[in-house]
């Protein structure tokens, strides 16, 4: 197999981070490969709010559950989904972050912002717009590791042909 699929299954969310800022370039390279992630009709309808601020990192955190993360990281990524946008498109642009983040030598960790609405408001976003997801990103701490490494279900308890 290419080493590009190789480099897809290792994938993996890291949540523990070094307390140094993210690179200039590196967190500008993570947001271009998720202005280009495909979507819908290439309607692109989302938009990213990237937040590297200490107080505001940890004001965004207040708005999920499990967002230590968040609180420890050296940027976090939300994704906005905008009007007419789908969370299809949202994940693909997430996981575009994710590989992109890798890609270059930085960890990130999906976190989910389970109070929406308090989130967006916190953001400056309108009413019409989703900002439910986001990515943590940091240069991984050095006895970080993936909490839950490995380990899939069987394929034949989650690949089903012409049926379910």
């Amino acid at each position: 197999m290419p080493d590009i699929y190789d480099f897809i299954l290792k994938l993996r969310a890291i949540r523990d981070f070094k307390p140094e800022p993210l690179a200039t370039d590196d967190l500008a390279a993570i947001l271009e490969a998720a202005r280009w992630a495909g979507s819908s009709k290439n309607r692109q309808d989302w938009s990213f709010v990237a937040i590297t601020d200490r107080e505001r990192l940890q004001g965004l955190a207040d708005h999920g559950d499990f967002t230590q993360p968040v609180r420890d990281s050296a940027a976090t990524v939300v994704l906005v989904q905008e009007p007419g946008g789908n969370m299809f498109d949202v994940g693909r642009a997430a996981q575009n972050i994710m590989l992109a983040a890798k890609a270059i030598g930085v960890a990130s960790c999906p976190i989910t912002l389970h109070r929406d609405a308090q989130a967006r408001h916190f953001l400056g976003a309108p009413d019409d717009r989703i900002t439910r997801y986001a990515v943590a990103l940091g240069y991984a701490a050095d006895e970080a590791e993936p909490k839950n490494y490995g380990g899939r279900k069987p394929t034949d308890t989650v690949v089903h042909f012409e049926r379910y």
